[in-house]
């Protein structure tokens, strides 16, 4: 199993693209610019099965009707954020007043619990890390010893939490009791900025210590 970090949109925020030996491949968070990723993602000969979203925010959701719409692929949101989608005071875009308000259509699944899903040949389980948005989730693919954070955690830094819906006790219990969990040698595939490892940030990370 291979992952890919593909920076996009605005806010180059981070795109993951896990491919299996099959080439068949899972998008996380498409943020925008989704002609770039679809190009991407047909030099490579990749075959998208589904979208998933570790949340609702303007700059993880911006490429999502073009790239779903092109491959004909559901996308999956957790169900707290079911209207964030559409709704652009909820996803930001109109709190940072965009030129161009990000509305995209309805996501076609919900998550509703932390569960383990299998897609095809994809395995993953999915963790409900709430803080720096009421519907944030984090997929960890044990086996391939990575986990997808979005906005949770990220490398000597955390989510910010004064969004709306953001809570900054809810995030650190989330990261204490969800990620830190994980082996200390898993990789953070993280929502902005460089991967890092769930054992660099309980050594290094200043927004976690003393808890």
């Amino acid at each position: 199993m291979k992952w890919f970090q593909i920076p996009l949109g605005v806010l180059q925020t981070n795109c993951y693209i896990v491919e299996s030996p099959e080439k068949n491949c899972l998008i996380f968070d498409p943020g925008g610019d989704g002609k770039r990723l679809i190009k991407w993602l047909t030099k490579r000969e990749l075959t998208p099965i589904a979208i998933f979203l570790t949340h609702g925010h303007f700059d993880h959701i911006g490429g999502v009707d073009e790239v779903r719409d092109y491959y004909k692929i559901p996308v999956y949101i957790h169900e707290v954020e079911e209207d964030w989608l559409t709704d652009p005071a909820l996803n930001g875009s109109k709190f940072f007043k965009m030129q161009d308000l990000v509305k995209m259509k309805k996501a076609d699944y919900l998550l509703t619990k932390e569960e383990a899903i299998t897609i095809e040949e994809f395995s993953f389980t999915l963790l409900e890390t709430p803080g720096h948005s009421p519907g944030s989730v984090s997929y960890y693919f044990e086996k391939a010893g990575f986990v997808v954070s979005g906005d949770a955690l990220f490398q000597n830094s955390i989510g910010r939490t004064d969004l709306p819906g953001g809570n900054h006790k809810q995030l650190i219990k989330s990261i204490h009791e969800k990620l830190l969990f994980l082996p200390e040698e898993t990789e953070v595939l993280s929502g902005h900025g460089p991967i890092t490892t769930i054992g660099e940030e309980m050594d290094s990370n200043p927004f976690l210590n003393g808890f």
